[in-house]
């Protein structure tokens, strides 16, 4: 999962959208080879050579400055998301060592999720690991697992695993595709921000060999992140709830995030998730000890 290898797919997969017409050029028929632009078209819309923007797609042009990125992003008529990670991609980075470190969660962000009480709170990993969540998240996203998943060694469930390869994710989200999208989407960017980490390209290849549906929204390159959005549950226990999702930065944290859960006040999901977090409450409040996990960078 090589960085240049990633933005040439990128590029390729840009381009492949549009149509002669879309961008203003006369399409005088006859039959393309591959669908969507042309390299030499987009170069002559661009203002540079073909030869420099295969080169670029191939991944030979490292340097490339931001003003031609900025006009092929024009082109392909890319959205400000899209249009940030080509820069991502783009950039020659120094590669980073391959040594495994401990991704931790701070105690201060354990307090936090904790205090939100009957609130769904869970810190994810800057590869989708769920590192720590609240007895209301658990309840909500994965009360068919063991609570002290997180906190292991093994076992810590991943948000893309559990999307493609667990049957009650699949079951738990009202309209999974448009979830198995976003979750592409979002691992797309987590791909472009840490790009030839092992652990991430481990990820991706098992998903791909174990799902067909992955293996095809991985191939259609969606780029979006997923930062605030509502969703709609069908939870086996309490039936259907409509929840709205926020997902924080942890800027000190190198990629991990933390997301929260929660319904409007006195509407028939705050009712329905009142009910599942009193369901699930145990008898006595268990503090679970959080152990550093070794990961690959």
């Amino acid at each position: 999962m090589g960085q240049r290898s990633e933005l040439g797919r990128f590029l390729r997969s840009r381009r492949a959208r549009l149509r002669p017409e879309d961008v203003g050029l006369v399409d005088y028929g006859g039959r393309r080879r591959v669908p969507g632009l042309r390299r030499e078209e987009l170069a002559q819309l661009a203002g540079v050579s073909a030869g420099y923007y295969t080169r670029l797609e191939q991944g030979q042009s490292p340097n490339a400055s931001d003003a031609v990125l900025d006009a092929i992003a024009r082109v392909l008529q890319l959205d400000d998301t899209e249009r940030s990670h080509l820069h991502s991609l783009a950039r020659t980075r120094p590669r980073a060592p391959r040594r495994s470190r401990a991704e931790r969660v701070r105690p201060g962000v354990q307090l936090m999720v904790d205090s939100l009480g009957g609130v769904p709170g869970l810190v994810m990993g800057r590869y989708g690991d769920v590192l720590y969540w609240n007895r209301a998240a658990h309840a909500l996203v994965a009360g068919h697992l063991d609570f002290e998943a997180p906190g292991r060694r093994v076992e810590r469930p991943n948000a893309a695993r559990l999307v493609f390869l667990d049957s009650h994710t699949r079951e738990l989200y009202a309209d999974w595709k448009e979830k198995a999208r976003d979750t592409v989407a979002d691992l797309r960017l987590t791909a472009g921000r840490f790009p030839d980490a092992p652990k991430l390209a481990e990820l991706i290849g098992e998903l791909t060999l174990r799902s067909p549906e992955f293996a095809a929204l991985w191939a259609a390159h969606p780029v979006q992140p997923c930062a605030r959005l509502t969703r709609d549950f069908q939870h086996p226990l309490v039936g259907p709830m409509t929840l709205a999702n926020e997902l924080m930065d942890l800027p000190f944290d190198q990629g991990q995030r933390v997301s929260v859960f929660n319904a409007e006040p006195g509407s028939p999901s705050d009712a329905a998730l009142r009910l599942l977090i009193g369901m699930s409450a145990p008898a006595e409040s268990v503090r679970r000890p959080v152990h550093a996990v070794d990961e690959g960078d």
